[in-house]
């Protein structure tokens, strides 16, 4: 593959970095501290932007255009992710327009995609996913949440943790047992749930920042229309599984990393005492080089996608290597910084406002969210190097 953009992704790039410009702040750095911890729709600006994004039609850009995407490449798909997760920009990634857009196009009635679909085109509703469970996570085929067939509803009895944005979504896609003695992954069904149903019960959960970017949530005697059932009951595992041609090469992981490297370079540039130290100059360029081989990696997923072909382990080591570069900026931040790193922002003494702290804590759920780096080194081992399984 070449490493430069093609003409067409030049010109979408600069417009893109156009609408950046002229849409974010100048001095973004409050918005940077909390991308990652501002839940979708936690805050009036994100929801405006979002808005506009819709209004250009990128936020549903990969979609095929018979469902009022744009069918995007997957190259062009990776400029938009790149360019976006760079600036801190919130909307990047959308889980309705990424999980229940797909489901809804490839298993949705007529009705439940004329219901569903312009909303999340438009940016008018708020999504979350409820999938993950306490005793459920990694193994999510092990989901105890029940849904029993009453009439024209579901009685719904569970709990779900880890859903991001819980607290502000007006729905959400649910997971839930239908068939309690199938096997596992045959039992399962998928639903969409109304936020504001009576016995949904959403309980933030507050991280090591104290910010609650994500919630738990109980469902007690949920009643849900069969009409909110996604495909046929007991296929859920299947649905929850697809993915629409969208790009999955986890370039977001590496540009949010490169623009804090950068703001800390730049710092250490004007700190005499730091960039006289040569360890921290030596560090960075490592960190530097390893976030250049993970850009490389990314566009690599994205190009195998281009050529038709299903980047199985390849996106996993993207993964891998993009959270645990996430993870090791933290550290390095944190050593270049010393005990001036740990002041929490918005103290006036928080170098480069408390970024590098934030960073730090968030830092370590990065390497657990959307899949374990154990599980997708198992994928790399198992499918990529042909290893047998334990």
């Amino acid at each position: 593959m070449l490493f430069l953009d093609s003409p067409e992704h030049a010109a979408f790039r600069a417009e893109l970095r156009a609408f950046l410009d002229a849409e974010l702040p100048a001095d973004d750095w409050d918005m940077r501290n909390d991308r990652d911890h501002l839940p979708l729709g936690g805050s009036e600006f994100t929801r405006q932007f979002r808005q506009k994004l819709a209004g250009k039609g990128w936020l549903t850009m990969g979609w095929p255009r018979e469902f009022g995407g744009q069918g995007a490449s997957y190259m062009t798909q990776t400029v938009y992710m790149e360019e976006m997760s760079s600036r801190g920009a919130p909307g990047a990634y959308d889980q309705g327009v990424w999980l229940a857009g797909p489901a809804l196009m490839m298993y949705g009635t007529k009705e439940q995609q004329g219901r569903w679909l312009p909303g999340l085109r438009s940016a008018r509703e708020g999504w979350c996913q409820l999938f993950s469970e306490p005793g459920a996570g990694s193994d999510l085929a092990s989901l105890t949440t029940r849904a029993t067939r009453d009439g024209d509803d579901y009685i719904i009895n569970g709990q779900k943790i880890w859903n991001s944005g819980a607290q502000h979504a007006d729905w959400g896609i649910l997971l839930a047992r239908t068939d309690p003695d199938a096997p596992k992954h045959k039992g399962i069904s998928y639903f969409l749930l109304d936020m504001k149903t009576p016995g949904v019960n959403v309980r933030p959960l507050y991280n090591m920042m104290g910010t609650d970017h994500f919630s738990e949530v109980f469902l007690e005697d949920v009643r849900v229309p069969a009409s909110c059932l996604i495909g046929d009951e007991n296929r859920g595992w299947y649905i929850s599984t697809t993915t629409l041609d969208q790009e999955r090469s986890s370039i977001n992981r590496i540009v949010m990393s490169r623009s804090t490297l950068a703001e800390l370079i730049q710092y250490v540039r004007e700190t005499p005492a730091l960039r006289a130290r040569d360890e921290i100059r030596h560090e960075l360029a490592e960190r530097h080089m390893e976030f250049e081989i993970g850009r490389w990696l990314c566009y690599r997923v994205a190009e195998m996608q281009s050529q038709g072909r299903v980047p199985n382990y390849e996106a996993s080591i993207s993964k891998v290597f993009g959270t645990e570069l996430q993870r090791q900026m933290g550290v390095t931040g944190m050593r270049v910084l010393g005990m001036a790193g740990q002041v929490e922002p918005p103290s006036p003494y928080a170098p480069l406002k408390g970024r590098i702290e934030r960073w730090a804590l968030a830092a370590p759920s990065y390497t657990i969210a959307g899949g374990t780096s154990e599980v997708n080194r198992n994928i790399i081992a198992t499918r990529g190097l042909g290893l047998p399984r334990g």
